[in-house]
């Protein structure tokens, strides 16, 4: 007669001498021989791949229904050939037509056509024990997860910006990837700031090089990209089932920096505001200084007046300004506010000298915050330490932890803020003296929208007396006026 070789194993089986998939085919093959079958197919499967399970199991079972004549299935016991009562359904039939004899090696039992009620009982008995292996077997693996989130362990591939590594010792760690880490971080950083949407930032992964897939050959998707910037693990934290719990891996941005991503994301699914409203430079700007009403623009014979809108009725008649006339004590400022080549580099210097001293003292608060993380990251080792001695019990570890993590978050946002302070510093003081250097040319030479932002970086309090514009510039406009009209020297 022919045979059907069919050998079976789970994850965790493969480990145990004698139930690998070698040792079953060795222990059939043997029995084949023993018994004068000749072997014509063997099927090999991993229990724990759900997907090839299914496949290889509607394989055997066409197999058998393809031959012409009986088939003998032979496996190493029960619990190898099924594990549920649908799959047992299925062999029973095939057995009642005789298209199959199944052979147990290990129970000396061969189950026929014709077998006896005992012999039948046994092999209901058989897949009854293999299905309560398999439900406590399912139970342990779900503990082991459990656990392993429980103490700050990931259970699958870690997210890009992270590799799992063996160590010498065969122990698998989660640390940063050096080579896509820093895109990630700065994909955080470009998001946060507002400038970008969720589809740009997945064009900017591109022109970075940023790719995944088994073998990192494709750009990531949009959908990508959204999920990388809401997902807590960057930050220190995992998400299952629903439920955040701290890791102990390495960690790549601030939960600062996180919290900012998820307010632009939150700004970017709002419905945007429409504005139909015809640009005028001063709409919005100005108030009326007796009423406290709004001074609002009209077109009258191709030119544009600003009058108050008199809601409180307290003026008899209406007002008209021209735009031009608005415009006077505006054009003055701007020329007060040009500075001179030499004006600047001594500005400069002195915002230097003020700079490098606020500098030094923002390096030492760094460095104190560092050790400060470097202090409480050992803790967090010694609790885990403690936990594993028993030391401590879980609560008392979970609550540490927890004060721990949030004691290094409020680390990371003050280092965060020192950082972003001395950027801004830069940049803002930039735009300061390039504005004051050509305040009045840039304002002619600008577009409406351009002008009106030019005047809302400027001018605060804008109000109108009678026909006069009266307002206070913003700082550190007002200081620059003033060194105009008195110079001095901001050099130490």
């Amino acid at each position: 007669m022919k045979a059907i070789i069919l050998a079976r194993v789970s994850t965790e089986e493969q480990m145990k001498e004698g139930q690998s998939i070698p040792a079953q085919l060795e222990k059939a093959r043997d029995y084949a021989k023993r018994k004068g079958f000749e072997i014509y197919k063997e099927f090999c499967f991993d229990e724990s791949s759900i997907k090839d399970r299914r496949d290889k199991f509607e394989e055997v079972i066409k197999e058998i229904k393809k031959s012409k004549e009986k088939v003998v299935l032979i496996v190493e016991c029960i619990d190898r050939l099924q594990r549920s009562f649908k799959e047992s359904i299925i062999f029973d039939e095939l057995r009642r037509e005789d298209k199959i004899e199944i052979h147990f090696i290990r129970e000396g039992l061969v189950i026929k056509k014709d077998s006896s009620g005992i012999d039948i009982q046994r092999w209901d008995m058989g897949v009854l024990l293999a299905k309560s292996y398999i439900l406590q077997l399912s139970d342990n693996v779900k503990r082991s997860f459990e656990y392993k989130i429980k103490n700050g362990e990931w259970i699958a591939k870690p997210p890009i910006g992270y590799v799992t590594v063996e160590d010498k010792n065969g122990t698998k760690q989660v640390i940063l990837d050096p080579e896509t880490a820093p895109i990630i971080k700065r994909l955080f950083e470009l998001y946060s700031s507002g400038n970008y949407s969720i589809a740009q930032i997945t064009e900017k992964t591109k022109e970075m090089g940023l790719k995944t897939g088994r073998n990192l050959h494709r750009p990531l998707h949009t959908s990508e990209v959204y999920h990388i910037l809401k997902n807590p693990f960057y930050y220190g934290y995992m998400r299952y089932k629903g439920n955040l719990y701290p890791h102990k891996y390495p960690v790549l941005i601030s939960k600062f920096l996180f919290d900012k991503c998820q307010e632009v994301m939150k700004r970017y699914h709002r419905k945007p505001f429409k504005y139909n409203a015809k640009p005028f430079i001063f709409r919005g700007f100005i108030r009326c200084a007796y009423c406290g009403c709004a001074i609002t623009p009209e077109i009258q014979r191709g030119h544009v007046y600003y009058s108050c809108t008199n809601t409180k009725k307290m003026h008899k008649r209406r007002k008209y300004v021209r735009e031009e006339k608005l415009l006077e004590p505006v054009y003055k400022v701007l020329e007060n506010l040009k500075l001179t080549d030499k004006q600047v580099e001594e500005i400069v210097k002195g915002l230097k000298n003020i700079h490098e001293a606020k500098n030094e003292f923002q390096k030492q608060q760094v460095e104190k915050l560092r050790k400060d993380y470097d202090r409480i990251s050992q803790r967090i080792s010694n609790i885990y330490d403690f936990l594993a001695d028993g030391v401590i019990d879980k609560d008392i570890f979970y609550k540490k932890l927890e004060e721990y993590k949030n004691q290094q978050r409020e680390i990371e946002r003050k280092m965060s803020q020192y950082t972003d302070a001395d950027e801004k510093f830069y940049i803002t003081a930039g735009m300061v003296l390039d504005l004051a250097r050509r305040a009045k040319e840039l304002f002619v030479c600008s577009e409406i929208d351009e002008k009106r932002q030019i005047l809302n970086f400027l001018l605060q309090n804008a109000e109108l007396k009678g026909r006069n514009l009266r307002f206070s510039l913003n700082p550190p406009f007002d200081t620059i006026v003033k060194l105009n009209n008195h110079p001095i020297s901001l050099r130490r």
